[in-house]
């Protein structure tokens, strides 16, 4: 390997030659850089000289002949591919980080690389029953009367409770509550209600508490006028879910003219505790709007399972009119 030449130590001193890194480690190449330096300082108008010829190897080996920053693939002398990608100095030298084929888009964008990207308020840190539920349930549509019930009653306790907290007692939610059955709740009394404690303290404040069991009763009601609470809930979006397209986090809203549509419908059937913010954490949760990020894994498989549904509705009411003809 050749060796540097010592230079002497003064005010124009020249900087050590930069190393090219080749297949086989650094090569320092000294005589022509060196040169080209000491020419450079004496004659700083003096136009810089052509840089000295690389290794056909190097070129062949590592460097894609592009003049810009690219990257492209061949085989070193053990027939494994390499990736090379360089940018070029502003003195010529093109230094070569040289990594495995394959590992470039990684590189570039490492959230698209993964697999499991979540939305942005989904971290390593966050409750793992959190991340569960944005991963299995928020934004997948729900049609059965008890979820919606409970994840109503769920988007009503945000304003006391954060998410992580809610799934950690969910169980006891669901005990207290006769598993959420409209017909059971409606049946508990105030008393009862009053008594219903985690710990010694009170599950939700007294206000919430009252707002649930008359929400029960108006919940049986609804469902007397459409059928279903679930026929009432998604025929404020035409039975599809509405697709948003939201890139980032701060984009998605806390609350739509239709989540206020739906809260003043609500409120003039005598539900309490729904106003337009509650409304809407309710459709997020139930799928009636999928506000994953678009660069969240489960924005597309919440879309595939609308289209599945979808397709399997539209095929019901085929059948539906087939018979009512015949």
């Amino acid at each position: 390997m050749p060796v540097a030449t010592k230079l002497p130590s003064s005010a124009k001193s020249v900087s050590e030659p930069r190393a090219i890194l080749g297949p086989a480690g650094n090569r320092v190449r000294v005589s022509e850089d060196h040169k080209r330096n000491n020419d450079c300082q004496k004659n700083p108008r003096r136009p810089t000289k052509q840089m000295p010829k690389i290794p056909q190897s190097v070129v062949t080996n590592n460097v894609s002949t592009d003049s810009t920053c690219s990257s492209d693939s061949s085989s070193n002398s053990s027939g494994k591919k390499f990736t090379s990608r360089r940018t070029v100095r502003r003195n010529g030298l093109m230094p070569v980080k040289i990594v495995p084929d394959g590992a470039v888009g990684a590189a570039l964008s490492p959230k698209a690389a993964s697999p499991s990207n979540r939305c942005d308020w989904i971290t390593p840190n966050s409750d793992p029953l959190y991340a569960a539920f944005h991963d299995e349930e928020w934004g997948v549509p729900v049609h059965d009367d008890r979820k919606l019930f409970e994840l109503l009653v769920f988007s009503q306790a945000l304003a006391e409770l954060s998410w992580p907290a809610i799934l950690n007692v969910r169980d006891v939610f669901r005990k207290l509550f006769k598993n959420f059955e409209p017909s059971s709740v409606a049946e508990i009394t105030e008393k009862e209600l009053l008594a219903l404690k985690i710990n010694g303290n009170p599950l939700l404040s007294e206000p919430k508490l009252r707002a649930i069991l008359g929400n029960a009763n108006r919940l049986l009601k609804v469902q007397q006028e459409f059928g279903s609470f679930s026929n009432y809930c998604w025929r404020f979006v035409n039975h599809k879910p509405i697709r948003n397209g939201f890139r980032y986090g701060r984009q998605v809203p806390v609350k739509t003219p239709k989540a206020e549509l739906i809260s003043k419908d609500l409120m003039r059937r005598g539900f309490q505790c729904v106003g337009p913010t509650v409304v809407y954490s309710f459709m997020q949760a139930a799928g009636l709007a999928n506000d994953h990020l678009i660069t969240c894994f489960r924005y597309h498989e919440c879309n595939v399972t609308i289209q599945k549904e979808h397709k399997t509705q539209v095929e019901e009411k085929e059948v539906r009119n087939e018979t009512t003809l015949e």
